[in-house]
Parts: structure tokens; sequence; C-alpha cells
């Protein structure tokens, strides 16, 4: 028989609806798995008894996934539990009210064991904060497990819980998706509340899942999806649930593909390449229609969207007593977002938006677009980060990245799929984006593919 740990987040699930395990049980093998095998970094905080008194006291509800153990991701908020955002600032913060993407996840009747590791305020595309070790991928853990929900993909990967929520403003869901062999979603603009704090006005960033199939990361999306009173906008609603679109025929599409990096010059591994030309293989041999576009989006749009990155990070409110606890790299994002004025800052704003109306104008006779995730397997811990030059180390983080953020951008779902792996044992994530507000197909074309090409099966070292 199976270990619980070896089933689907659903199949989890579906155990705890026929009540042939209780939620308590669930819990309890988690808990044991988190505290003896996080040598990957996923954990800032674990809540045992926290979990232990939710799972006991749950009672019946209608999602798939109650009763399922998951964790929260440490930018979130959580009423009573510490939230230190990555940052050694905000070591001791404890907030006294849960945000919209925890509120979603106890309704739902899933239990958090904990907080999972993040960089500080979620900005770096590496997960190496000062409150917690770093995250690495299970797959060789020398490497990044990427950022910023590194933690939850790492803990997803090595088996500490089935599925787990994640965010993502530049690619934070996808590329440690792609470095730790595992399907990451990034739903529409508008699709996952933003409440309470509304923090992002640029509208870049997004909750959104990370689960080791595509039928749990739909599930996962339909527990966070929804608009709640106050939202400034919200995504029209699906006509059925995000995981019933699972099992829709998507028919024949027509898929654009491009490789020539968006942001930036960035040399491409030879196995992206390879994931993205069998991926193209792959889809066409599917019945689909796949053709070469030129890149939707101009380079001049990347200093914009830097501008916009920028005084996001400056927008993290830190008292000034603290600020010497900030990394060089947030206070370089810092010192650059607060260098620029209220109107550069609506002009930057309006200019993105005018460049994203023109992407989507370009890729509207598509049903979906392919390109690689990331420009390289994952990297050694490390590589990227450099303390001495924050411009250097933004601009390695742009060659590692020169896909993902073009979608946040446009506001468009994407999804990271792990389809291939290097020689010597590597995941390499490809990227497929849609239209925006067309989750269900973008879902039900990712499920197509992964049985055509299954990937659940494969075990990272230590599982």
């Amino acid at each position: 028989m199976a270990a619980l740990h070896d089933l689907t987040a659903l199949e989890q699930g579906e155990l705890v609806r026929r009540r042939e395990v209780s939620p308590l049980e669930l819990t309890e093998h988690y808990l044991e798995r988190a505290d003896r095998l996080d040598s990957v970094g996923a954990f800032v905080t674990l809540t045992p008894e926290l979990a232990r008194e939710r799972a006991a006291t749950l009672g019946a509800g209608t999602s798939p996934l109650h009763g399922v153990p998951t964790a929260i991701k440490d930018l979130n908020l959580t009423a009573g539990v510490r939230t230190t955002f990555g940052s050694a600032a905000f070591a001791d913060f404890v907030p006294d009210v849960s945000d919209g993407v925890t509120l979603s996840i106890e309704a739902a009747g899933m239990v958090s064991l904990g907080k999972t590791n993040t960089p500080e305020f979620g900005s770096p595309c590496y997960t190496e904060p000062d409150v917690a070790a770093p995250a690495v991928t299970p797959w060789d853990r020398a490497r990044t497990a990427g950022g910023s929900s590194g933690g939850a993909a790492a803990a997803v990967a090595a088996g500490l819980v089935p599925v787990a929520q994640g965010s993502d403003g530049g690619g934070s869901i996808r590329i440690p998706a792609s470095c730790c062999g595992l399907v990451g979603l990034k739903p529409t603009r508008g699709r996952i509340s933003g409440h309470p704090t509304y923090g992002d006005p640029v509208g870049l960033a997004t909750a959104g899942s990370i689960a080791r199939t595509v039928r749990d990361a739909a599930a996962m999306l339909d527990v966070l999806a929804g608009r709640r009173v106050g939202d400034p906008s919200w995504a029209p609603p699906p006509s059925e649930s995000f995981l019933s679109s699972c099992d829709r025929d998507p028919g024949r599409l027509r898929i654009a593909r491009f490789i020539e990096p968006v942001i930036t010059d960035a040399a491409i591994d030879p196995a992206c390449v390879q994931a993205w030309e069998d991926a193209s293989r792959l889809l066409e041999s599917l019945g689909h229609e796949v053709v070469d576009v030129a890149v939707p989006l101009p380079r001049e749009a990347v200093p914009v969207f830097e501008t916009c990155w920028a005084v996001l990070t400056a927008l993290s409110t830190v008292p000034p007593e603290r600020e010497q606890l900030l990394r060089p790299l947030t206070r370089w994002l810092s010192d650059r977002g607060r260098a620029v004025s209220g109107p550069e800052f609506g002009l930057a704003i309006g200019a993105m938006r005018r460049y994203a109306a023109g992407a989507l104008t370009a890729l509207a006779p598509y049903d979906a677009v392919l390109t690689p995730t990331l420009a390289s397997p994952p990297v050694k811990v490390g590589a990227m980060r450099n303390d001495a030059d924050p411009q250097a180390d933004f601009d390695a983080q742009k060659a590692f990245t020169p896909w993902t953020s073009a979608w946040n951008v446009t506001g468009m779902p994407a999804v990271s799929l792990p389809l291939h792996w290097t020689a010597d044992g590597l995941p390499v994530g490809v990227m497929l984006a849609a239209r925006p507000a067309e989750e269900e197909l973008l879902l039900a074309l990712s499920a197509q593919v992964e049985a055509a090409a299954p990937w659940a099966g494969r075990r990272p070292p230590g599982w």
C-alpha cells in the first residue's frame, strides 16, 4: 500500500471524505516528515500544536481538499502566527489579522503546518533570507529552490506537504516550480483577492498554486479564487470548478511560441532549449498547431517594469530603527523606488499598461503561448546573490528569469510544467500562458500534456 505522502492531495482529500483517514492522521504524518526531513529550508515557522488542534476539530466539508495539510507563505498574514516577510526587520512580528489567502485556506478546511520560507519581501528569485536557512531543491540540496515561493516549492517537492500556496509578482511561483520539478500556476490578475492590504497598486502580484499534479494545482486554485468585498477589481468567475476543467478536451489549439529572452540578453542553457523544443513536438503530437512568433513585449518595457518593481519594494514599511537589518538588495531597490516621484510612478504604470495591451493584442490570435520557464536548471545556492553589488545581483536574477515577468505585466495566467530533466537529474520546466481569464483552457491543456507525458511518479532523493 502506498504511503500517505505518495498520494496526490486530491487522493488524500478523498480518503478523508470516505473516513478512511482522519485530518489528524494526515497532519501527524506530515508534521513528522517536516520535523525529520526538512533539510531543504522549507519552513520558517512550524505550528504543530495549532495544526493538531485544527485537524482534531474539523467538521465535515465540501472542498475536495478538506482535511488536507498545507502551509502558508511567510509573506501572507496569519493571525497569531509569526510572519517575518523573509526579513530580519520583522523577525518577531505577529499579525493580529489573517489575509484573504489564509482565510480561504481555512474556509476550505485545509490544515496549515506553518509558514514557508521566502526571501526578504518576496523580491529575489532565490530564497536565502536572514531568518532561515536557504530553500533548496530536493533534487540537489546544493542548488536553489528558486524564489520567492522557494520554501513552498521545497516543501511540496520533498513531500513535507502535498500542495501549497505561493505568490507571484515576477515569476515567484513558476520559478521555484521549475527548480523543484513541480506544477506552478499563476492565475489571471484579479482571480484571487489581495484582501485586506491591497499592497500592489500596479497589479503584478497574485497568489497561486504549487503542486505535484495539474489537478492538485487546479483544486488549490478553487480554494484560493474568488473576490471579497472591497476588491478594486476581479476576474470573471469560471463556468465550472477549475478542477473539473482538467477533464475537458481543450480541442485543437493555436499555440504561439518564442524563445528569445524578453527582459535581457541571457544565455540559454541547452537543457532549457531542449525542454522547449520537446514540448513543442509534444503539443504538435497532441494535434495542436505551434507557431513561431516575435517577442510580444519590447525591451523598452523593461525599465518601466523595473521602476514599478523598485517602488513596490520601497512601499514595504520598515521602522527607521530597523532599516539597518534590511538586506543590501532591498535597500538598493528601495532607494531606487524612493527616487521615483509620484507623477513618474503614475506614468510608469500607464506605460506598462500600454505595453501590456500591445502584447495582448499581438497574442490574441493564439490560444496559448509556449516559452521556457528559466534560462538554466537550478543554480547553486549563492550563485545569484551578491550583497557587495546589488546591481550585479539584480542582473543575475534577470538573466535566470528572462520570460516569467512578461505574464505578470500582461496579467495572463501562466503555468510551469515539469516536462524535462537533465542527464544528471535536475528538473527543467516549460511555461504555458493563456489569454486573461482563460485558466480553464490553460488547465485543460496542461492536464492533456500531463496525461501524455506524466511526471508525478518521479521522486527526489530522500523522498
